[in-house]
This record gives C-alpha cells, structure tokens and sequence, in this order.
C-alpha cells in the first residue's frame, strides 16, 4: 500500500480558511490548532504558520484584545482581498508582458546585420529575468484560488458527496456480513479477518 500523501500548503490554507467560512467566529490561535488538526487534518505543528501566512496576505484578520491574539476572516471580506491581489497581480503581469514584448523585439532588430554585443546580452539578460517573474505571478495568481469562497464551497460540497459515499458503501459491507452471519454461521471476528476489515470500521462522522 502506498504511503498516504499529505496536504500541500495551499490545501492546508483552503481547508482553514473553510474553519472561517463555516463558523463565522472569531478564535485565538489555541482555538485553531485544536479545531484544524480534528476537523481538516491539518497537522498541529504547522498551523502557527499556515495561519500567519493568511494573515500576512490579509485573507486572515488579527488583533490584539489584552493579553490574546485574536483570528478571523469572513467571506465578503476574502472575496474582496483576492479580488485585490489579483487585480495587482494581473496588473504586473500585463506590465511584464509588454516590457517582454518591447524586448523581444529590440532584440530581433539588433540580429539585423550586427554581431552580438553587450547591449544585446543585457536585453537578453532582461528578457529572461522578465520570463522568471512572469512564471512566478502566474504561481501566485493560482495560489489564491485556493482561497476563493466559491472554490472552497465546492471543495467542502465535493467532501459531503465523499464522505455519503464512504458510508453508502459501509452500509453495503455491514448488509454482506450480516447475510454472510445469518447465511453460513460466521463469527463477526472470522469475517473481518477474511477480508481484512479493521475492528474500528465504521461510517464517517
């Protein structure tokens, strides 16, 4: 059996903006690192830092009230955020895009009856430089898809079919080993070792 992959960051970041979504409540960060673990698999250790790292692209709010820190983010407010950082992003790219093209160009122009020349490896140089950061706004823009309320409607909507599934077919095997009981006389713990049935098995909460 293949090890169990674990959440990317961007999967741990929707699943806690989802906690906000949910709830529309206000925690302090204790309140997270019990619900985040429990509730979206997201392990304990790295919940500090997938939350600060929301708050520090301002899709997670915080203050300071006495002595605690206090988290929250509500989806209207998300919505606008991402629509911000993307209207930046997309902004820069458009500008990157133009400049990569003027570039393009001046270097086409200079191949016309020159040799190489410094200018045209810096342009060269610029070029590729522009080509790097192209990629990496593209990355970024994709990055806050994960965070759109649309997007993590359908993730928590794709899980509720899932988990009814999941339990659709625990009903199947509770229905086959009750048949299989009444039908040859097994023993529940014969069955279950048979066909490799763990004794926690159950349905899905």
């Amino acid at each position: 059996m293949s090890k169990k992959r674990g959440l990317s960051v961007e999967e741990k970041r929707s699943r806690m903006m989802e906690i906000f979504f949910e709830t529309k409540d206000v925690f302090q960060l204790k309140d997270v690192e019990k619900i985040a673990p429990k509730e979206k698999g997201i392990t304990a250790m790295s919940v500090k830092e997938v939350l600060q790292s929301l708050v520090d692209d301002g899709m997670v709010d915080t203050d300071r009230i006495g002595t605690s820190n206090y988290f929250w983010a509500f989806p209207s407010k998300a919505l606008h955020a991402r629509k911000r950082k993307l209207e930046e992003l997309e902004t820069q790219l458009a500008e990157s895009s133009r400049r990569k093209e003027s570039l393009q160009q001046s270097i086409e122009k200079s191949k016309i009856g020159r040799q190489d020349t410094a200018e045209r490896a810096a342009l060269i140089k610029e070029l590729a430089a522009l080509r790097r950061k192209s990629e990496q706004l593209k990355a970024e823009i994709g990055k806050y898809k994960e965070c759109d309320p649309d997007v993590v409607e359908e993730i928590r909507q794709a899980n509720k079919v899932a988990k009814e599934a999941a339990n659709r077919w625990t009903d199947n095997i509770f229905a086959v080993k009750s048949w299989a009981k009444r039908k040859f006389g097994f023993e529940e713990n014969r069955i279950d070792k048979s066909f490799g049935i763990p004794e926690d098995f159950d349905y899905i909460d």
